[in-house]
């Protein structure tokens, strides 16, 4: 097929704006049929579908989660502390922190 620019009032420009939104539109229909089929597909497998773990695979998930580091931040505590410095209650004992340091360096020369 030929399309060309001429004639009464550039109808080849017409038609091809009106397939574009022609086909926009289609492919929205689509979309959305594709999306509910989805929804539907999911629902119902999601309140059928049932998974066993062997034995095996329940002792590597455990031996993954040991493995694994965990931050080790206790939030309470932070909180608690964060809450009295800026209070101004929080007291710092240097001769505690002194001693440590000196006990600290003392095991790492022996």
């Amino acid at each position: 097929m030929k399309v060309s620019n001429s004639g009464p009032g550039n109808l080849a420009g017409a038609g091809a704006a009106s397939n574009t939104t022609a086909a926009s539109g289609a492919k929205e229909v689509s979309k959305n049929s594709r999306s509910a089929a989805a929804e539907a597909l999911g629902a119902s497998v999601g309140n059928s579908a049932k998974v066993d773990l062997s034995a095996r695979a329940q002792e590597m998930k455990r031996a993954k989660e040991l493995a694994t580091p965990s931050n080790g931040v206790d939030d309470a505590k932070v909180a608690r502390l964060q809450a009295l410095i800026d209070s101004g209650q929080y007291k710092v004992d240097a001769r505690a922190i002194a001693d440590k340091l000196v006990d600290e360096q003392m095991k790492m020369n022996e």
